[in-house]
């Protein structure tokens, strides 16, 4: 197990690090804009938030299935209204880390954050 989680590792690490390596040769273009690993990163992390949203609307619409075809028991009602209200507060956590992370990496990038208000 030890012996897959380093080789995960490495091949991360491998695959974080390539495009910085790879840019440099002639010829070459980079598909990814930049070679700055901080916005590499920072691109990262905006489409696993992406993501995260997509999974959110998936547990909206498995939520408002159940709360759908329930029946009227309440058992099943309760669940699927559950599952809307956590799939909410998800949302909420999402955006809130959406917009921290955005702020960070803006501000790694260029030195300095401002805020607008």
């Amino acid at each position: 197990m030890k012996f897959l989680q380093k080789s995960l590792w490495s091949l991360m690490v491998f695959i974080l690090f390539l495009p910085l390596f790879v840019a440099h040769a002639e010829g070459l273009t980079n598909p990814l804009g930049t070679t700055d690993l901080r916005l590499i990163i920072g691109n990262i992390i905006r489409a696993i938030l992406g993501l995260t949203g997509v999974l959110a609307l998936v547990m909206f619409i498995y939520g408002g299935i159940l709360w759908m075809v329930s029946s009227g028991e309440p058992t099943k009602v309760k669940k699927g209204m559950n599952t809307l209200i956590w799939a909410a507060l998800g949302l909420v956590v999402i955006f809130s880390a959406y917009a921290l992370t955005t702020t960070l990496i803006t501000g790694i990038a260029t030195g300095s954050i401002s805020i607008s208000t």
